[in-house]
């Protein structure tokens, strides 16, 4: 299998007026899939679905990108519900790149973004892979917030941050504890303390607290009609399985699969499983 590096795959495009980092790989010609990552502190395309690139660039043209706020895309504040601002962005990102549809991966927070796009635009969406979605999720059964979005706001609410909030954070992200190591850690403590990247966390955070109704992707997810594969981690601690039924319920075309032993991340945890399910999901 191909080896991708994060410095040979990284791109910069103009996009509804930003400036947006993503990473590409795979056959120019092929279908398309987009992924977007989860709004954790530090969180980054490459940091969420890195390892998962040579998997996909083998069968498909594979995008990992940075949205609004985060990464190395612009950190410029939201004029709309986060959601919408972001989807816009992808939007107009793939007009750039020349793309017509494509599949989508959404993790948490890009679960929300994949979800809202392919409500506004229902022509650009061929198939809907959401994991744990943030917005579209509600929790039956569950306390919210939730232990993990608690940890999120401690981290990002703190005026000095420390790496033990960190790991904190990042272990309620995980089902196995040996995932979080101090490496691991570090690297994301890093990234997060960046004064750019908090500027760019306090400006998403503040665009949920402004437009909180437009936030509710799940009021409207009755609109999508692309086929759609939720997955969950049975041990999430961020957005708890019960947060699927409601999704499964109103999605016309949706299904569901959990994995066994796994967190909020079935993209790391379970990496195996979750690229196969993913490519058949697409291919089939």
């Amino acid at each position: 299998m191909t080896t991708y590096t994060y410095d040979g795959t990284s791109r910069l495009a103009q996009a509804d007026g930003l400036t947006l980092h993503y990473h590409e790989a795979g056959p120019a010609d092929a279908p398309a899939v987009i992924m977007l990552h989860g709004g954790g502190p530090g969180a980054s395309a490459w940091s969420n679905f890195g390892g998962n690139l040579p998997a996909f660039a083998a069968r498909f043209r594979t995008l990992l990108v940075d949205q609004p706020c985060f990464g190395r895309s612009d950190k410029t504040a939201p004029d709309r519900d986060y959601f919408s601002y972001s989807a816009a962005a992808v939007t107009a990102l793939m007009d750039e790149l020349g793309l017509t549809t494509a599949h989508f991966i959404g993790n948490s927070l890009g679960g929300g973004t994949a979800a809202r796009l392919a409500i506004a635009h229902p022509d650009r969406v061929d198939r809907l892979l959401l994991m744990g979605p943030g917005g579209v999720s509600v929790n039956l059964f569950s306390p919210d917030p939730t232990e993990g979005i608690k940890r999120l706001f401690a981290f990002n609410a703190s005026p000095a941050p420390t790496r033990e909030q960190m790991r904190d954070f990042l272990l309620t992200m995980a089902h196995d504890p040996a995932t979080v190591t101090d490496a691991f850690v570090e690297e994301r403590y890093a990234r997060a303390v960046d004064p750019e990247v908090r500027l760019g966390a306090a400006r998403m955070g503040a665009a949920f607290a402004r437009w909180p109704e437009e936030s509710q992707v799940w009021r409207e997810a009755h609109r999508i009609t692309s086929p759609t594969l939720l997955t969950w981690g049975r041990e999430d601690r961020t957005n708890p399985l019960d947060g699927a039924l409601l999704a499964l319920r109103t999605i016309p075309d949706a299904r569901l699969h959990v994995f066994p032993h796994c967190g909020h991340w079935a993209q790391t945890e379970a990496a195996a499983e979750f690229n196969r399910l993913a490519l058949d999901f697409f291919t089939n």
